[in-house]
């Protein structure tokens, strides 16, 4: 069953980054055909779907009807388009008699302009008033910083805090009036240099791969960027590096039959979407890994056929691995690679990001362990969506530390991406029908989300549905193991703002069927949290 608009804009504002991923390829033909509508050259198009996708993202939190989110976006890029075509610096319309109506370059003024200067004269008009009257003194009544105020220095800096505020306003409020600056963005070729899995282990002691390191080389650079993809991203893309050489046009499946001499295990989807787009006399030229949003990784993938070029938005794991399966160029933008690439040197591109990856505790787990940090943070698990972040960009926006039998979890940057939780997960066999009950004490300091302490229990219900995912021991092929769709008991304690250190207790009762139980605090944005005097007891059931 598909997931209504509503609920993937509320996925996404909570910072699911797959929703928005999710919206963007559901409404993408019907935003490039309005677009192209709209559009009076057809080059332009592109740069219109992506700045209105862009500026939907950016824009979310302010869309009052969710369940709107198409009637919404529509209007962003009738804003877009309006925008692009002006192409003019962002510029104050002196007031008028009334009666009379502005001149424009063209004579009367058109609706646009008219529209612009309503939404100026509101953002002057929420002006503190000492910046106000210096706005209308300096750009309306045209006179010099010098008698605006005691000093042209005051002046100046008066008009300096108002074009801030303007710029903000405009902004928040109408973000289409900013010109676009840039029609084309730079970007570096980079090559696939591998992908590798990273092995774990599950509760039960047994290996399972955790997800899959990629690396993207610029090789004239000497650079690379690493993506942590989760295994269902990445596990095609492996797949794909790691069977037989093969060769062939570019853009085009290998060899010249439907499987040619790859066996028929190793005959993927990648290989099959190629024949198809050659059927239809088309073919992929290139990949694009970009940003949808801030921290949303996602891929444009270039299609070329006799009804013309477009791109096809995906995810990165699935791009890159057609990408690899079709031999055809991948680029990341400039920016980006500036922002997230390192240098490298010599053939082994592949350790110094293997040496950055989170670990996570080994071996089979029965119960909890080294509650009291006695063994600094040994046994608990540090995750959260700011470590599971896919550029690894963000791992370190918060620091996570044990010392003299207390745990700290603080934000280390002023806005941190998404959250932080320290915690333990173990088999809950021994539990099974049990009451538990979680007692610990916690501080918390300017906490600007909130922080929460979860006691937490999941069971495989009976009739179950099924999916596939890979485990495997290192070094050997992955094969297909069940895992089941589970359901989850969470109970929890919230902290905002700062407290003293408060004794916390939650009480859950095990249900017969649960497979395995953990706790965790979990900090959201800003703050610090401290956590002490860990203890977990346990009522037999029958006792």
């Amino acid at each position: 069953m598909d997931i209504c608009d509503g609920d993937l804009v509320r996925r996404a504002r909570a910072g699911d980054a797959a929703a928005f991923r999710l919206l963007v390829e559901r409404h993408l033909p019907s935003v490039r055909a309005r677009a192209a509508r709209l559009c009076g050259q057809a080059g332009d198009v592109d740069d219109i779907v992506q700045e209105a996708f862009l500026q939907a993202f950016m824009a979310l939190d302010r869309l009052r009807d969710p369940d709107r989110f198409g009637a919404w976006l529509g209007g962003i890029i009738r804003n877009v388009h309006r925008a692009a075509a002006r192409q003019e610096t962002l510029t104050l319309l002196a007031e008028w008699p009334e009666g009379l109506h502005p001149v424009s370059a063209q004579g009367l003024p058109s609706a646009d302009d008219l529209d612009r200067a309503e939404a100026l004269r509101a953002a002057v008009a929420d002006l503190p008033a000492g910046q106000r009257r210096a706005v209308e003194l300096y750009y309306y009544a045209d006179l010099p910083a010098g008698q605006i105020a005691g000093s042209p220095g005051a002046a100046k800096a008066s008009l300096h805090k108002a074009r801030r505020r303007l710029r903000a306003y405009i902004t928040a409020y109408r973000p289409d009036l900013i010109p676009v600056t840039s029609r084309r963005t730079a970007m570096t070729a980079v090559r696939i240099a591998c992908a590798e899995p990273h092995m774990g282990t599950r509760l039960d002691g047994s290996p399972a791969i955790g997800h899959i390191l990629v690396v993207l080389a610029d090789d004239p650079g000497h650079r690379a960027m690493g993506l942590w993809l989760r295994t269902r991203q990445g596990m095609a893309l492996w797949r794909v590096l790691d069977r037989l050489p093969h060769g062939g046009e570019a853009g085009q499946p290998p060899h010249d039959g439907p499987a040619a001499d790859l066996p028929a295990r190793q005959y993927s989807p990648e290989d099959l979407a190629g024949e198809l787009l050659a059927a239809a006399g088309g073919s992929v030229t290139g990949v694009e890994i970009d940003e949808l949003g801030p921290n949303v990784l996602a891929a444009r993938i270039e299609v070329t056929s006799p009804a013309g070029t477009r791109q096809v938005t995906a995810s990165p794991g699935s791009a890159l691995a057609l990408a690899a399966a079709l031999e055809v160029p991948v680029r990341v933008p400039d920016a980006l690679m500036d922002r997230l690439a390192i240098p490298v040197t010599g053939d082994d591109l592949l350790q110094p990001f293997a040496a950055r990856t989170p670990a996570r505790p080994s071996g089979p787990r029965s119960g909890p362990r080294n509650l009291a940090f006695a063994g600094g943070l040994d046994g608990w698990i540090i995750g959260g969506s700011a470590r599971a972040e896919v550029t690894g960009a963000h791992w370190n926006d918060y620091a996570v530390a044990a010392a003299d039998g207390t745990a700290t979890l603080s934000a280390a940057v002023p806005q941190p991406y998404g959250d932080v939780f320290l915690g333990q997960e173990w088999l809950a066999d021994d539990y099974r029908g049990d009451t538990v009950t979680l007692r610990a004490e916690v501080r918390s300091r300017d906490v600007g989300g909130h922080a929460e302490l979860s006691l937490d229990a999941v069971s495989q219900p009976q009739g179950h549905s099924q999916d596939r995912v890979m485990h495997a021991p290192p070094g050997d092929r992955p094969q297909p193991v069940l895992r089941v769709d589970r359901d989850r008991q969470h109970l929890s304690e919230t902290l905002t703002g700062t407290r003293d250190w408060t004794r916390y207790e939650i009480t859950l009762q095990v249900p017969a069927d649960a497979e395995h139980m953990g706790f965790e605090l979990t900090l959201v944005g800003p703050g610090t949290i401290w956590l002490r005097n860990v203890e977990l007891a346990r009522r037999v059931v029958g006792s």
